[in-house]
């Protein structure tokens, strides 16, 4: 009644008039439509980060898409629909094993910025279920963009488990300057030995006790532990081998990291000038 005789009366004077609050004449209903559509997204997004997306990373990539939508909407939205981040649910920490005593140095000392790409390299292992077994898995990442370079799984923790994983690595070892690690003893032996030796790669092993002195590695390995082995059963070795290789393009890929800018490795390493890299990285 007020608007359609506001060309004859001011809205003030009625709304004072009808003892009513001139706020509500120009209060407009939000479009449901709209937020089904928002919540219907955050739900995809969240799916196709395999659960592990937060509030944070959503926000990231919804911005991208043109919204603009506060973490804490974001959360209720979240909360309504059950979505719980991987990262929040309680996991087992297993215990540490003994560590060699080699007198190798730690060379890296937590210089963990490069520009150079395969400049400096690091791993890590960690543990998987496979049937009634331990199975194990060995990473190699590459520090100047967080890529996976090189992967390999098997049920013996030794050194062919990392030697495999070098062989993964599809560029020239040669560009490698450092290979970091901890103390464990499947990294320090005659075979890892002779790799580095053949292709002039200099060793350097984290201070015993220390893992703040890998805590690249250390970060990879909660993020395997949460992302891909947590709660999870592999039928065989064959399908932990596939699965594996699957999680590694897409965590390569598709895979948004808060420490590089939220982008990908591979978009990270498309847009910074990363010395030594080939054409075709």
């Amino acid at each position: 009644m007020i608007l359609s005789n506001k060309d004859k009366y001011s809205i003030s004077a009625m709304c004072k008039k009808l003892k009513i609050a001139r706020s509500l004449i120009y209060y407009k209903r939000k479009n449901k439509r709209n937020d089904i559509e928002l919540e219907n997204l955050i739900i995809k997004i969240f799916r196709e980060s395999r659960n592990n997306y937060g509030s944070r990373k959503i926000k990231k990539l919804l911005n991208k898409k043109g919204y603009k939508i506060s973490i804490r909407k974001i959360r209720i939205i979240m909360n309504l629909n059950g979505l719980v981040s991987n990262y929040t649910i309680k996991q087992f920490k297993p215990n540490k094993v003994a560590s060699n005593n080699d007198l190798v140095e730690n060379v890296l000392n937590r210089d963990f910025d490069t520009n150079n790409y395969l400049d400096v390299i690091v791993s890590d292992l960690t543990y998987v279920r496979v049937q009634n077994s331990w199975h194990y898995i060995c990473l190699i990442l590459n520090l100047s963009n967080r890529e996976i370079v090189g992967y390999s799984s098997g049920n013996q923790k030794n050194a062919e488990l990392v030697y495999r994983a070098f062989s993964k690595i599809k560029h020239s070892l040669n560009d490698v300057r450092l290979f970091h690690t901890d103390r464990g003893n499947e990294f320090k032996n005659k075979i890892i030995d002779d790799l580095l030796k053949t292709f002039n790669i200099q060793r350097s092993l984290s201070n015993k006790g220390c893992p703040y002195d890998n805590s690249v590695a250390e970060a990879m390995y909660k993020i395997i532990k949460t992302e891909f082995a947590f709660n999870r059963t592999f039928a065989s070795a064959e399908e932990l081998a596939s699965e594996l290789m699957d999680y590694v393009n897409w965590y390569n890929t598709i895979r948004i990291h808060g420490s590089l800018a939220y982008l990908t490795p591979i978009e990270y390493k498309k847009i910074q000038p990363l010395r030594n890299c080939p054409n075709y990285c």
